[in-house]
């Protein structure tokens, strides 16, 4: 049975190696995904940045990759980004939302998959997008189980 995901204020975050694995990083990218298909314009695409943080670069090529199979266009981060370099991306492009791999403030071996999109006022309200994809992550899993 796959681990439990909790959405906290900005997104999802874990231990990494622990509960931050590639594996639902996947899981949350594609709850992302789902969310943006289902509730925004995702022909207008999606910016993935990240940090620093130990396997933050190959974590936002695990979410790029998912959300792209989706259908969704991606434009991944080519370097370490801050995260307000990827909001304002978002909102300069007219993207339909943004990733971003950061633990921020907390502490050395946490990650963090944060959903950009109630950051830029593309959706109706923060509440309404984060319980959204959280959702979608839902949705998504009772899905998998039933094939």
């Amino acid at each position: 049975m796959a681990q439990e995901i909790k959405f906290g204020t900005d997104g999802w975050r874990g231990i990494i190696a622990d509960d931050f694995t590639f594996d639902n990083v996947r899981r949350v990218a594609g709850a992302i995904a789902s969310y943006v298909m289902k509730y925004e314009d995702p022909q207008r695409g999606v910016i993935v940045g990240y940090d620093t943080r130990f396997a933050s670069g190959r974590a936002a090529q695990v979410a790029a990759e998912v959300i792209a199979v989706a259908g969704i266009p991606v434009k991944l981060a080519n370097d370490y980004t801050p995260t307000p370099a990827v909001s304002y991306a978002v909102k300069n492009s007219g993207a339909a939302g943004g990733v971003m791999i950061t633990s921020s403030h907390n502490p050395w071996n946490w990650n963090e998959v944060q959903s950009e999109i109630w950051r830029v006022g593309h959706a109706r309200n923060y509440e309404k997008s984060r319980g959204g994809v959280a959702r979608r992550l839902d949705a998504n899993e009772r899905e998998s189980c039933n094939r």
